[in-house]
């Protein structure tokens, strides 16, 4: 469809500079012969009119001022100006030389090349300021403040001027940084720093400016920085919103859409992932990959993000039907062209497993299929050992019979020193994988990637806070001291993939954390967000560490270095590797005892193989397991 406006408007513009140009040439020569030019010269200023148009429109067409001149003007584009001008005024001197020579006065070159730049830059400017001057308008436009008086809310505030359809009106500036104070930007104050907005707030109330919404513009904050900006903004007791980070901001090409509420993902403020894409899609594009786990929070993530990458084949198993029917129509919607395999199945069951790697030629498996909830596992305990553990003894052992190239098993930092039964089979997983390393070219590539919480992640302790929130509170914290590690799902699923392409065989792969957040601040930033005062609207009550709890999370344990690679991110855990024999026959001791159903030698069982797992609740052991632990490990190379 044809837009008539931008025809008319760039007709209009190309007709100014046309008129600019034509007018330029003849102030030249009036101003040359001191406004009376001698009738003897005016076939001269004919003849340059005939050739100045067009040359100099000409010049400013191919430099596409005729899409800009309406829209933006900023310092370089005056810099475009000067050159388009000395190319124009070089391309006229060489058409008048040939035609008309020494007759036509040479200083008239220098003085329409002068008053044609002055005239486009005034017209230029004086267009692209009237476009972001303030306006008044019939509807009521909400008056905000901008946090941030850097590029990204000179640009915010730009915007709001410049477009007639948004319903912002700018009363001034806030910035933390104190050389800006009282500095301008588009006529716009910076009223104070982000401390002081309370008292701006009030002061602007008061003096019938109110103030309906503060907009955070700091798309590089950290974590930190974006949480002591909502704790001013809420402490102004008005609404906050926020533009996100740099990673959002360069999908799209203008800021004001993409101003929303703050969520807790952007009181992380975790740094943009850097990706080798092409590395991970080498190891992805065109083979069959298979994700365990399949409907959960990881593992979903995981299919969409493998999706993109173009497999041949994508092989979605999970036990929980609704889920996987769920996210199989996502991905069929998605992505059409997929190539996708839906799997309901248990990865305790060894057959449908076998069912599902004959079926399909499988070149990578990402295990993500794993109960996780700490609490719920410490009353589950032979649930928690024969799907986690068992599960992937099951995977390893396909994968390996079949010789799959790549094996990649996702952790936890609770598999460190574990204190819940959750942890304590993580640990034991890893070391299954790493007992699983290649002896020769062609066999399977097992690692393990370890990572912390995932925030929003299916009963994790966002949600439950927001349904706390949204039923009036109490929101209930376990501790006021508890720490955790958090991540975004795509952030660590990213980092996932790039770890897949790593591997060499029996390798831990830990993904940088960041920094330990206080579920206590979070709980309070959370509170806030909803537009309530913590502990005044929503109280935060203290329950006690609950059964496998600890307060901080470790990174790595006593007898694990930590290697670089290549990804800052991305780091390796260094260890012996355990002896498959040894390992080998641990698995089967416990599938006796699991058959038997004696929790307590279980629990004794897995101290076996991880013996610096620390229950929180001792179990009394009614019957010791006769593994004998030595031998656990032969010395092993990890590259």
């Amino acid at each position: 469809m044809i837009n008539h406006t931008r025809i008319r408007l760039r007709g209009l513009g190309a007709a100014s500079h046309i008129l600019i140009v034509g007018l330029s040439l003849a102030i030249a020569f009036e101003l040359r012969f001191e406004f009376a030019i001698p009738s003897k010269e005016l076939p001269l200023l004919w003849g340059g009119l005939l050739l100045v148009i067009p040359a100099k429109t000409l010049v400013f067409y191919l430099g596409g001022f005729h899409r800009s001149m309406r829209t933006y003007a900023e310092i370089p584009d005056l810099f475009r100006l000067l050159s388009s001008n000395i190319l124009g005024s070089s391309l006229f001197a060489m058409a008048v030389w040939p035609w008309m020579g020494k007759d036509f006065p040479r200083s008239v070159y220098l003085i329409d090349f002068l008053v044609s730049l002055v005239a486009l830059a005034v017209v230029w400017f004086w267009a692209a300021s009237a476009r972001t001057a303030p306006r008044r308008h019939a509807g009521k436009r909400k008056r905000i403040l901008i946090y941030g008086a850097g590029w990204a809310g000179a640009t915010l505030l730009h915007e709001t001027r410049a477009n007639q359809s948004i319903d912002y009106e700018v009363v001034g500036l806030l910035d933390d940084d104190p050389a800006k104070r009282d500095a301008e930007i588009m006529g716009v104050r910076v009223l104070g720093s982000g401390a002081e907005a309370a008292s701006i707030v009030d002061r602007l109330n008061r003096s019938q400016h109110k103030v309906d919404e503060i907009v955070i513009a700091i798309p590089t904050a950290s974590g930190r920085q974006r949480r002591q900006a909502l704790e001013n903004c809420q402490a102004a007791g008005i609404r906050c919103k926020i533009i996100p980070g740099m990673a959002e901001l360069l999908e799209q090409e203008v800021l004001v859409p993409q101003i929303r509420d703050v969520s807790p993902a952007d009181l992380l403020g975790r740094a943009p992932v850097q990706l080798d894409e092409g590395h991970i899609a080498a190891h992805i594009a065109g083979r069959c990959v298979l994700v365990t786990g399949a409907a959960g929070s990881i593992g979903s993530e995981l299919c969409r993000q493998l999706a993109r990458l173009r497999p041949a084949c994508l092989v979605a198993l999970d036990q929980a039907e609704s889920d996987l029917f769920r996210i199989e129509n996502e991905l069929r919607n998605t992505y059409p062209d997929l190539n996708l395999a839906a799997a309901l199945g248990d990865i305790r069951n060894p057959h449908r497993l076998a069912d599902v790697f004959n079926q399909h030629r499988i070149d990578s498996v990402f295990h993500a299929a794993a109960y996780k909830h700490v609490p719920l596992m410490e009353s589950h305990i032979l649930e928690a050992v024969e799907n986690n553990i068992l599960g992937t003894w099951n995977l390893i052992n396909a994968v390996q019979q079949r010789r799959i190239p790549r094996f990649l098993m996702i952790s936890s930092d609770k598999a460190v020193n574990p204190t819940s039964v959750m942890g304590a089979t993580k640990r034991a997983c890893e070391l299954i994988v790493a007992a699983a390393a290649p002896q020769s070219r062609g066999e399977t590539t097992c690692v393990s990637v370890r990572f912390g919480n995932v925030l929003g992640s299916n009963g994790s302790v966002v949600p439950i806070f927001q349904a706390q929130i949204a039923a009036g509170g109490p929101v209930r914290v376990t501790h006021p001291e508890i720490q955790r590690y958090f991540m975004m799902t795509s952030e660590a699923v990213s980092l996932v993939l790039q770890a897949s392409s790593m591997g060499s065989g029996s390798e831990i792969f830990v993904l940088d954390m960041g920094e330990p957040i206080r579920i206590v601040d979070l709980a309070v930033n959370m509170i806030r967000l909803a537009g309530r005062v913590p502990y005044e609207d929503i109280d935060i009550q203290f329950t006690g560490l609950r059964p496998g709890e600890k307060l901080f999370e470790e990174i790595n344990g006593a007898d694990e270095r930590m290697l670089p690679t290549y990804h800052d991110k991305i780091h390796i855990f260094q260890q012996a590797r355990p002896d498959p024999v040894v390992i080998a026959a641990w698995v089967e001791r416990l599938r006796i005892l699991l058959a038997q159903r004696r929790e307590s030698a279980v629990m004794e069982h897995l101290r076996d193989l991880v013996p610096e797992y620390c229950p929180s609740e001792e179990v009394s052991p009614a019957r010791k397991s006769t593994f004998i632990p030595q031998a656990l490990s032969t010395p092993a190379t990890v590259s």
